[in-house]
């Protein structure tokens, strides 16, 4: 048994030998497939050339010449924005020049309205002070005169008093006549 079993085993090492002899390798470095190979090689690149020709590419083109319209349609809508902000933006400093020469406009008509009731006021005043002034006057007058009668009424009595006391009889006229004498200077 052992020699049959011993005859298995050459019989073994003999095929893996003459596969291995035989077989070139890789089957693609295998010279007789070459031809086949390159046939199935160029009817891919064939196949390839017209799915990206016919399908993909004018799909790409398609998608970029999209893009391109958007950007160019975001560009112009970009600068007519600008456009726009700047004559908003002019709009705004012309209403706000407006508005402050108005506001300069309104102040001078105040003050103008202010002064003009302030003279008003000034000329009322000095018009009631004047005639206060003119009844103090009026007043002081009066009293002068009232003051000028008492003193005079005063100076006569006492001098008619003084007259008797030094044991003279004096006439009223006479006593009369020396005070209004005496007051005139």
């Amino acid at each position: 048994m052992a020699t049959e079993h011993g005859d298995g085993l050459a019989d073994a090492t003999g095929v893996a030998e003459h596969a291995a002899g035989s077989a070139p390798g890789m089957p693609q470095l295998n010279f007789d497939h070459w031809g086949n190979q390159i046939f199935w090689l160029i009817v891919t690149l064939v196949v390839i050339y017209f799915i990206l020709s016919r399908v993909a590419l004018p799909r790409i083109g398609a998608v970029l010449a999209e893009r391109a319209g958007t950007i160019t349609n975001d560009i112009a809508a970009a600068e007519d924005l600008k456009q726009k902000a700047v004559e908003a933006e002019a709009a705004y400093e012309k209403a706000l020049a407006d508005a402050r020469v108005e506001a300069n406009e309104i102040i001078a008509k105040t003050r103008a309205e202010i002064q003009a009731e302030l003279d008003e006021a000034t000329a009322k005043a000095d018009a009631e002070i004047a005639a206060k002034t003119a009844e103090g006057e009026k007043a002081i007058a009066e009293i002068r005169a009232n003051a000028m009668e008492s003193v005079e009424a005063v100076a006569k009595d006492t001098a008619a008093a003084v007259v008797a006391g030094l044991g003279f009889s004096a006439d009223a006229k006479d006593v009369d006549k020396a005070v209004a004498d005496r007051m005139k200077g």
